[in-house]
């Protein structure tokens, strides 16, 4: 971290002397949070690359079952699992938390509260660090004997217990090695964000004064910290069943498989909101901006997100209804998944009373923000059918339950990034994305989604359960009007992911040839538009002080409609300017 220096009498001035480094140092070895944000971003898309594909696989055929699927090949029975398993672990573990927490993350904190950089910079690149390691290792998983892992991505025992079972035995092993340094790097990396976010604020910035998004970013990383213990421990135990003759979930010789399943959701049910709350802040940064109004309810935002973290401890069961838990725990934890649903709906309306009586402006990013907010009440409301625990009992495996995990984790972890990448690029990369090409991408993803997943809904009525491999032997599942659904799924899936192409040309082609950004591109408030664009090493010629809130938008004292939190105000410019005439007079 740049070390902060008296200069001119200036405390607050940034001595940014450094070496010169080769491309080797700046760019793979760095300490510069900038570089490890982006790190974490290139890795993450290209990771989601390969959980596209491989659903992708799935869903061809699911569609076209015993058909070639073209750029792959006949799928068997095998492949199907682990493709199946390898889409939904990649895209959780690595796409979801390296995009929506760390990526943005270690990119934006220390310039939001106008800091130089991380106050751990070494732990910060040992996190990304291993990080890559764990993505290295799952990808090597895919090559061992056996293939990758093909017992779904909650790796229940038995059958993930034992290689006689799931019939990849390295691969399992592998994945589960996988997840451990994953989460170690999380933890390491969540470390950094708290320290920085609590002991490294600009001079006058309070508590009141932190913007949402460096909150939301902050309590996921203390929930996940406070969550993931149980897991690791059983990680551990599971481990050993596979490789050291352990029997802890092996119900054959006194283990208990269910036993994982609290040990995983009470950690899995934590973790919806370690990665819902990013994107819930980023959207919080998004709305004011582009509607130039104040954010509504602020204090009461907080509070909520508050309040969520602290319910998602007491839900995780509702996973278990039909795994022979005791019917009495089966209605607290019913009345506990319902009740958790009010602090995240105050949020969505806060967002919406902002918008009220506004000025919006369609921009991309904006567009990104209200999907994210019309996408994840779909997937809101269609959780109290899960959570009641008569329904689930029906609904429980089947397509419905994958249709309403899509429309909340797809707004967090496609929906949130596009948001936020859409709306730093310019600060990122000190260019503009272009604005056409950037909505054909948004409808061109958008509309397909609610083609993939409102099917599913109707399929998970039906009783289609998920995860098998082909309904050919099932004939009242095999009826052309539910084939009909399913191929429906698939043609929209290949539509979405082939207007991913668009954002990744644009993506690209803006880097070189972009419009130039200047440094606060959308006149908003929050201290990183203080850095140029993008931010030079140490991030601010002088580290910035703060006078105000984030979001003071069409202020009645303001003669344009934004107030950046670094402007100091007239009444002391007039005082400096009194001081410096008295000074000049004697």
């Amino acid at each position: 971290m740049a070390s902060i220096t008296a200069s001119h009498g200036d405390p607050h001035a940034v001595d940014h002397h450094h070496e010169e480094t080769n491309w080797f140092l700046k760019y793979c070895w760095s300490t510069d949070h900038k570089i490890i944000g982006l790190q974490y971003m290139f890795t993450g898309m290209a990771m989601a690359l390969m959980g596209a594909f491989f659903i992708y696989v799935v869903r061809m055929q699911i569609a076209f079952p015993g058909h070639p699927v073209p750029g792959f090949g006949i799928v068997s029975p095998a492949a199907y699992n682990a493709a199946a398993t390898l889409h939904g672990s990649i895209m959780i573990f690595w796409v979801a938390m390296p995009l929506i927490i760390a990526a943005f993350g270690n990119y934006i904190i220390p310039l939001m509260v106008g800091a130089d950089d991380m106050v751990f910079p070494k732990l910060n690149r040992l996190s990304y660090q291993l990080f890559l390691l764990s993505a290295l290792i799952l990808i090597a998983s895919f090559f061992v004997p056996g293939g990758g892992f093909g017992g779904a991505w909650t790796s229940y025992p038995p059958l993930s217990a034992s290689g006689a079972f799931n019939l990849t035995p390295m691969g399992s092993t592998m994945w589960l090695l996988a997840v451990a340094i994953e989460f170690v790097a999380f933890l390491v990396g969540g470390i950094n964000f708290i320290v920085t976010a609590m002991n490294a604020r600009a001079r006058g910035m309070s508590f009141t004064d932190v913007p949402i998004v460096v909150w939301m970013i902050v309590l996921s990383s203390i929930l996940f910290m406070m969550s993931v213990g149980p897991l690791v421990a059983g990680a551990v135990m599971l481990l050993m069943d596979q490789n050291f003759g352990t029997h802890f979930f092996d119900p054959k010789h006194g283990g208990d498989p269910v036993l994982w399943q609290h040990l995983f959701w009470f950690f899995g049910h934590p973790e919806v909101y370690v990665v819902l709350l990013p994107p819930m802040g980023i959207v919080a940064e998004i709305i004011p901006v582009f509607s130039r109004k104040k954010l509504f309810g602020y204090r009461t935002i907080i509070y909520t997100a508050i309040a969520t973290g602290v319910l998602s401890f007491f839900v995780w069961a509702h996973h278990q209804f039909v795994a022979g838990i005791d019917p009495r725990m089966a209605n607290v934890f019913s009345a506990t998944t319902v009740l958790i649903s009010i602090p995240l709906a105050e949020m969505c309306f806060a967002y919406i009373a902002t918008l009220y009586g506004s000025s919006i402006r369609f921009a991309v990013p904006m567009l990104w923000a209200l999907a994210f907010v019309g996408e994840f009440l779909i997937g809101g409301s269609t959780g109290i059918f899960l959570g009641a625990s008569g329904a689930d009992i029906h609904l429980h495996d089947t397509y419905f339950v994958i249709a309403h995990f899509h429309y909340t984790f797809f707004p967090i972890a496609i929906i949130g990034t596009f948001a936020g990448l859409t709306y730093w690029f310019p600060k990122m990369f000190g260019r503009h994305l272009n604005e056409f090409w950037g909505k054909v991408h948004f409808w061109g993803t958008i509309i397909p989604f609610n083609f993939i997943f409102i099917p599913m809904f109707i399929n998970g009525l039906a009783g289609d359960p998920r995860r098998y491999y082909s309904y050919e032997h099932f004939p009242q599942l095999a009826t052309p009007g539910l084939q009909a659904l399913r191929m429906t799924s698939t043609i929209a899936t290949v539509v979405m992911l082939g207007f991913q192409v668009v954002f990744l040309v644009n993506f690209v082609v803006s880097l070189t040839r972009g419009r130039k950004a200047e440094a606060n591109p959308y006149q908003a408030n929050t201290l990183e538009w203080a850095a140029a664009s993008p931010p030079p090493h140490g991030n601010f010629p002088v580290l910035p002080t703060v006078y105000r809130a984030p979001y003071e938008y069409n202020h009645p004292d303001r003669e344009v409609d934004y107030w950046p939190q670094n402007e100091e105000p007239k009444e002391a410019i007039a005082v400096v300017s009194q001081a410096a005439s008295e000074e000049a007079t004697r």
